[in-house]
């Protein structure tokens, strides 16, 4: 057996060179705190609050690095993408402010508020039924009929360095962090978080949290090896996605644990977090919340500093997770 150490698609060094290129067209997110939520958790949190990122979701930051590092040509021939929403906002708006044209594979169970941005941002919605199989083979074929480049929703090395930057500024806002709780539904953000991490805070527990209806990567983490979600069923719709064979090797050898909450637990993180904390978050944005105030957590010794990242805030406000 090898003993080499894993090369991972992305690094500090290019994390770094991410932060460079999205500067000064992505937010830098502010980190906010909750009293009364830090006294339901027993610990002191750290909310990294992407939801207030541009399109409303941390995806910006991966979408327009990866737009962004295109050869002036090959951009020129615009982009393609698969998302349910958030990076499919993202991808188009990316294009839009680098002057290219967008085409948007999107299920048709998206959020209707997603897809109206989308269009809204310019981008060319192609409707498919909503299985992966389906987004991936619609968007190959819009890549061979326009010759536009595809931008995957996470397994992309340019995206994971793009994502990686909310680790960057989450570690330059907050010091001495015990723990990272990062959502995970193809690991783009959990993956870049953890390598920005790596290198700048070694010390610092990583944990991945994921909704019990879409449990792919607690079940791939428990196996030793990458299982594929096949019938997700959660109200988290950001995390229905399966791990990619670039971020599923970071879970498996660098994020201590997985831990899973089922859709009653999120949707009770997300009313605390707007009605306690006054912040508008989607529900797999309040999965790690959820996480967090979980007995599983709640059980670990030696934490008292967690950082939470909030990964979105793009509600269907017609369709809220708690109405009759």
């Amino acid at each position: 057996m090898s003993t080499r150490p894993h090369v991972y698609a992305a690094d500090l060094a290019s994390i770094r060179a991410a932060a460079h290129r999205i500067g000064g067209v992505a937010h830098v997110t502010p980190v906010l705190t909750c009293a009364a939520i830090d006294g339901l958790a027993g610990r002191k949190l750290f909310f990294k609050a992407e939801h207030l990122q541009r399109v409303g979701a941390f995806k910006f930051r991966g979408a327009f690095n990866a737009v962004a590092r295109l050869e002036p040509s090959v951009r020129a021939r615009g982009v393609v993408t698969h998302s349910s929403g958030n990076h499919a906002q993202a991808v188009a708006l990316a294009a839009r402010i680098l002057g290219v044209p967008a085409w948007i594979v999107m299920p048709t169970d998206a959020p209707a508020p997603k897809r109206a941005a989308v269009i809204g941002y310019g981008g060319e919605v192609r409707p498919c039924e909503p299985r992966l199989e389906a987004r991936e083979a619609t968007a190959a074929a819009v890549v061979a009929e326009t010759g536009a480049t595809l931008i995957p929703p996470y397994d992309h090395a340019d995206v994971i360095a793009g994502q990686g930057t909310v680790g960057l500024e989450l570690f330059s806002q907050v010091s001495s962090l015990d723990a990272v709780i990062v959502p995970v539904g193809g690991g783009g953000l959990l993956a870049g978080v953890t390598l920005a991490l790596r290198e700048l805070a070694p010390r610092v527990r990583v944990f991945a949290a994921e909704p019990t209806g879409a449990d792919d990567a607690a079940r791939s983490k428990a196996a030793g090896a990458l299982i594929p979600q096949t019938d997700p069923r959660t109200v988290a719709d950001g995390l229905r996605t399966s791990l990619g064979a670039l971020t599923w090797p970071v879970l498996r050898d660098l994020v201590e644990q997985v831990l899973t909450v089922d859709d009653a637990a999120t949707v009770e993180a997300m009313r605390l977090l707007w009605t306690r904390a006054k912040q508008v978050v989607e529900p797999s944005g309040a999965v790690p919340l959820a996480a967090a105030l979980s007995p599983a957590f709640r059980a670990l010794d030696g934490i008292g500093r967690v950082g939470i990242v909030l990964s979105g805030g793009n509600v269907d406000l017609d369709r809220l997770p708690w109405a009759a």
